[in-house]
């Protein structure tokens, strides 16, 4: 599966990258047919709390998944989003593996 992870408006850092690739690697060991995750990080409102977001869109064949999460950190949207990732899998996995 080919992973890219797109910061919006800044620079990730290699520590948030590395965090990032090790939870998708989780994701990839899920389902085998994926072919594509693309990871977008984004500050909603630099001044508020809660302000980090994450995005995962998984392509599968037929089918997109896509998945958005909020939080204080990167690490817990990036954490939250593929926590939910792992249940809408299961779901896809239940309808096309029949």
């Amino acid at each position: 599966m080919i992973t890219t992870i797109n910061a919006v408006k800044f620079k990730a850092d290699e520590k948030l990258e590395k965090f990032v690739d090790e939870k998708i690697a989780k994701l990839d060991r899920l389902i085998d047919n994926a072919t594509k995750c693309e990871v977008i990080l984004k500050v909603d409102k630099p001044e508020s709390d809660n302000n980090k977001i994450a995005e995962i869109s998984l392509n599968l064949p037929g089918q997109t998944l896509f998945n958005s999460k909020q939080a204080n950190t990167f690490e817990e949207a990036v954490a939250e989003c593929v926590d939910a990732m792992k249940v809408q899998i299961e779901k896809y996995k239940e309808r096309y593996n029949k």
